[in-house]
């Protein structure tokens, strides 16, 4: 496809219109892309869910799935809304929330969130996710890839897959890596206001370090690195001790024991 001057502007031109009025805001400040509604989210959401709790089997109720409720409502009750709370039986150490407001703990977890300081760190962490539209902003960006690979590969003749290399290098992953550090900053404000030691959420992430085997180079990791992440949180104490001491003067006092 030969392609002027003239057309590949404009190609580009309605995508970038496009993309600069889904523009919204993270409550830290960062832009985002927004191609999808929060109702078409919790839709994707309970989907996701009801999927997931298909092929892995929910933990029975234990001493585990109690302790997980406990420190899951004290979380959720500082942000407000509907919250379904789910354990699943499984050696994974993950933990995720789901717009629609959904929470799943994989048991594997409690091996490394050693208490529930450790464990509301977690929570925490991804609660904020779906507060600060994590999800919606990676689906836009995904979407927004995809296109502006198509319109890129039409306009100049280059290589879909070098192009979409580029993009997820360049895109894609810098978002959700920006995407866990936001999520990390305010789950430690989440878990501060809820009376859980905002200390513990560094702590976590030393204990997550200790196996670092085949862990891929931070550039290339939708993640920080367990040493940039231990800092942040550190250096972000001063900000939520605050938080943490007027909680406790309130009386939340979290009793959570597995």
């Amino acid at each position: 496809m030969v392609t002027t001057p003239m057309l590949r502007m404009a190609l580009v031109v309605p995508v970038v219109a496009a993309m600069i009025a889904a523009c919204a805001t993270s409550p830290t400040g960062r832009r985002q892309l927004r191609l999808v509604s929060d109702t078409e989210m919790a839709q994707m959401g309970a989907a996701a869910f009801q999927e997931l709790k298909q092929k892995t089997p929910p933990a029975r109720n234990t001493p585990a799935t109690r302790y997980v409720q406990c420190v899951a409502q004290a979380i959720t009750r500082e942000v407000g809304g509907e919250w379904e709370v789910q354990v699943f039986d499984s050696k994974e150490v993950n933990a995720f929330a789901l717009p629609g407001g959904k929470i799943g703990v994989y048991t594997g977890l409690l091996e490394v969130a050693e208490n529930q300081h450790q464990l509301a760190a977690v929570i925490g962490h991804e609660v904020a996710h779906v507060l600060a539209g994590h999800s919606a902003a990676r689906v836009s960006n995904q979407m927004a890839a995809q296109l502006g690979v198509a319109v890129l590969a039409g306009s100049t003749g280059m290589s879909p897959d070098m192009i979409g290399m580029g993009a997820n290098l360049l895109l894609v992953l810098p978002n959700s890596r920006g995407d866990e550090s936001e999520s990390d900053i305010i789950g430690q404000q989440i878990m501060a206001r809820a009376g859980f030691d905002p200390a513990q959420a560094a702590q976590l992430w030393i204990n997550m370090g200790r196996d670092r085997s085949g862990a891929p180079p931070e550039m290339l990791s939708t993640h920080p690195s367990p040493d940039t992440r231990i800092r942040d949180l550190n250096s972000n104490l001063t900000q939520v001790q605050p938080l943490y001491q007027q909680a406790r003067a309130a009386g939340k006092r979290p009793n959570c024991s597995s």
